[in-house]
């Protein structure tokens, strides 16, 4: 039986606060000297690294589209291993599912995890009415668990006196408005991580106006879940892949690399801004802001030296971000020189060209492509491509864009390059391991 304490940070709505109060609870409990084991709902790149840099372990995405729900019972189950209490952040509303349904929602995570949640709403603008909203949260699905709700952005004592009247379920905590707790966004989503300094005070700030030691008590009842079977890992590695890590590339989930890892690769980070590639089997470019370092991209070393591979014959996978590099140009500002390895060019667009999940299936490519086999994943970006006459592609989607008309999965010798950010099935990762492994011998 799998008894990790665990309490999900669910909201109404996009915005409401969820972020912020999901990250000072964490800072909270690691103050506290707690082991926190940090979770996103859905496929999210840029929150998992903020929980990442507070809580020292590395944040995990939990995404039943994706995953599946035994493989995100498996992912909650191996990661969870050590940990003191887990703290799920959800995503958009509690309800808010694939196609306005309940697949891939907060809610869905729930059920599967049989886990409590804490609702965050934000309070501004109102004070009886915030009573019907939550109260429609905690009727509108049987058997879902919201154990308290935090009220966010108050303005005053007395805005949280008039909350008061009235209030028939647990408040957990009443956190006022605050100047520069909030992470900057941009065209992708929040900063990452690294880009901001630590907020300093969200902790003490959450201490403050927050009930912790009952959100502990929430956790600790969550009900123990069935023992889950999952693969051990493989500590024999039969190739090196290259991972771009840069501020230029760097969304990427962590269990696509942990599954290359069982599946025999040894991880080698490198990044493309700095001029240097090791000596590797194979190529993995993951997404990123390629746009914002295009200069530096061009003028690096590093770009020649990943074609000149490529025209080896070394087996490269790149996704979004990555798939701009491999262009032949990229046209921001200026046209910027790109690694020149699939017959296209790429361009920033002033709005989102597309947003969502993407679903088919892998029907052509290089020898290593896993033709027959499902890919699965989202896409998220601004940019588009226009390829040559006779560009050749490796997938076929039934949901999402891809890169034209559904088609995605850019192809020239033995790279590929994809709009999807898929998330690894192990039949994907035993190709790209034994690709590897070919490049090795010849």
């Amino acid at each position: 039986m799998i008894t990790i304490p665990r309490i999900v940070i669910a909201g109404t709505h996009s915005g409401c606060g969820k972020t912020t109060v999901a990250r000072g609870i964490m800072e909270s409990l690691v103050r506290r000297g707690y082991t926190v084991q940090p979770y996103k709902v859905g496929p999210d790149f840029i929150d998992p690294t903020h929980h990442s840099a507070i809580c020292g372990r590395i944040s995990r995405n939990l995404d039943p589209f994706m995953m599946g729900e035994d493989g995100l019972k498996a992912t909650f189950a191996r990661n969870s291993a050590g940990a003191d209490i887990a703290i799920i952040e959800g995503v958009m509303g509690m309800y808010d599912g694939i196609d306005g349904g309940d697949r891939a929602s907060t809610a869905h995570v729930m059920r599967i995890l049989s886990s409590p949640a804490v609702l965050v709403t934000d309070a501004r603008g109102m004070s009886r009415s915030v009573h019907a909203l939550v109260k429609g949260f905690m009727d509108f699905e049987p058997g879902i668990r919201i154990s308290g709700v935090i009220f966010n952005r108050m303005g005053s004592p007395r805005h949280r006196e008039m909350i008061n009247e009235g209030r028939t379920y647990p408040a957990l905590g009443y956190i006022p408005r605050s100047k520069g707790l909030e992470i900057k966004s941009r065209h992708l989503g929040l900063e990452m991580a690294y880009e901001i300094r630590r907020t300093e005070g969200l902790g003490e700030l959450i201490d403050e106006h927050c009930d912790i030691d009952r959100v502990l008590e929430i956790a600790r009842a969550a009900e123990p879940l069935p023992g889950i079977s999952h693969e051990e890992e493989n500590t024999e590695s039969r190739v090196r892949i290259g991972v771009a890590r840069d501020e230029a590339f760097c969304f990427y989930y962590q269990d696509n690399l942990d599954l290359l890892v069982r599946s025999g690769a040894r991880i080698i980070p490198f990044s493309p801004l700095s001029g240097n590639l090791p000596e590797v089997d194979a190529l993995y470019l993951g997404g990123g802001y390629p746009e914002l370092h295009a200069a530096g991209l061009e003028a690096s070393p590093c770009r020649g030296r990943i074609k000149k591979a490529a025209d080896d014959g070394m087996p490269v996978y790149a996704e979004c971000g990555g798939l701009i590099y491999l262009c032949q140009e990229f046209r921001g500002e200026r046209a910027y020189r790109m690694a020149g390895i699939i017959p296209a060019d790429s361009f920033m667009s002033g709005k989102v060209r597309a947003l969502g999940y993407a679903e088919g299936t892998w029907d052509a490519g290089p020898a290593w492509s896993p033709v027959g086999n499902a890919i699965l994943g989202h896409e998220f970006h601004y940019s588009g491509v226009e390829c040559d006459s006779d560009a050749q592609f490796a997938i076929t989607l039934r949901r999402g864009k891809g890169i034209l008309d559904g088609k995605d999965g850019l192809c020239s010798g033995e790279a590929i390059a994809t709009y999807t950010h898929a998330y690894f099935s192990p039949e994907f990762a035993r190709s790209l391991v034994d690709a590897a492994l070919g490049y090795q011998r010849t």
